[in-house]
């Protein structure tokens, strides 16, 4: 059964930091895995993926503030997110793309507020 287990969020004040964590089960051959978050009203977007091959990707916006880490041997990325700012503020979404196909986790709360 294919399933992703996320962890970590919460509520956090502006200039905080949160670590996210994903673990997939079921998925083989993975090939990548990242966050993807969705603010109310708006669409879902990319914040940072982690690529079988080392590389990384990530949004403008967190650049130079969130870091992707992933262990291959345990089909787990982490999510480091250092000086938060409200606008960061959505529910976070694990994303994994492997054999069978790309799943999604139920999505975490992030909360960047004073």
């Amino acid at each position: 059964q294919v399933q992703l287990v996320e962890s970590g969020g919460g509520l956090v004040q502006p200039g905080g930091s949160l670590r996210l964590s994903c673990t997939a089960f079921g998925i083989f051959s993975i090939y990548t895995m990242g966050w993807y978050r969705q603010a109310p009203g708006k669409q879902r977007e990319l914040v940072a993926a982690s690529i079988s091959d080392g590389s990384t990707n990530y949004a403008d916006s967190v650049k130079g503030r969130f870091t992707i880490s992933r262990d291959n041997a345990k089909n787990t990325v982490h999510l480091q997110m250092n000086t938060l700012k409200p606008e960061d503020t959505a529910v976070y979404y694990c994303n994994a793309g492997g054999l069978p196909g790309i799943y999604w986790g139920q999505g975490t709360q992030v909360t960047v507020s004073s």
